[in-house]
């Protein structure tokens, strides 16, 4: 039977001799069942956390070998044609690709790691489960056990610098790299319309800082969705602060 969450009593049916006919009662299961269940559940969710990480890697890493691919090949075309209109007509057929690729693998790695924080969640709560059968372990915890997002960003290491997460992450890094994608194909696109060098580059300028606000956005939104739709069973106390040191 599933293990209800943090706060709730995990209990199991069984037949009780003066219970009505046709029903059941429920009863507290012991508590190395309950240890049971939680630490299966926990495992799960750490293997399920594994697999998460190990997909975001290998699609980073896919996007940077197709890139690092493109511009060896941009290099080739360039020595042949010197850089030519047949360099412009190239790379623009290219370098779409590759952005589409980059998107792809954007919205991947968010999607990803709104699934990790679903996981820490889970795990958070355990941790809580774990403190309501042995409180006095608590000292030794070193990640988080509220299920909130304090809990979340104490469990991930962020809980000292919190605003710097954003600029750091491989969504973050995916994003600037698809950005100056994007701007070399609007300047070799300007260019072949026979704009001034400033002005393409000026669009150019212009297309990277949209392309990273654009997708800003779409990240900030999907947080604020997801930190909506959670549900805290066991927020963090006000003021509380950083664990204390085991004397």
């Amino acid at each position: 039977m599933t293990p209800e969450l943090p706060g709730q009593a995990l209990m199991i049916e069984a037949s009780a001799p003066d219970a009505v006919a046709g029903k059941k009662s429920l009863r507290p299961a012991p508590a190395s069942l309950r240890m049971q269940i939680l630490s299966t559940e926990h495992g799960s969710l750490l293997a399920t956390r594994s697999m998460t990480w190990e997909e975001s890697f290998h699609r980073a890493q896919m996007f940077l070998t197709a890139l690092s691919g493109a511009v060896v090949a941009l290099a080739l075309v360039s020595q042949a044609t010197s850089f030519g209109s047949g360099f412009a007509t190239f790379a623009l057929v290219l370098l779409p690709v590759v952005l589409f690729l980059g998107l792809t693998t954007f919205i991947r790695l968010v999607a990803i790691n709104h699934d990790e924080y679903r996981w820490v969640i889970g795990m958070n709560r355990i941790r809580a489960a774990y403190l309501e059968l042995a409180p006095e372990l608590e000292p030794y915890f070193v990640t988080g056990y509220h299920d909130d997002w304090k809990g979340v960003m104490r469990t991930a290491g962020w809980s000292d610098f919190p605003t710097l997460r954003g600029y750091v992450t491989t969504p973050a890094v995916v994003c600037v790299i698809d950005g100056v994608v994007a701007a070399v194909i609007v300047f070799l696109a300007a260019d072949q319309v026979h704009a001034s060098t400033p002005i393409a580059a000026t669009l150019g300028v212009v297309a990277f800082v949209a392309w990273n606000v654009a997708l800003s956005q779409y990240t900030t939104r999907g947080y604020r969705k997801s930190e909506r739709a959670h549900r805290s069973l066991s927020p963090t106390p006000i003021g509380e602060g950083a664990p204390q040191p085991v004397e």
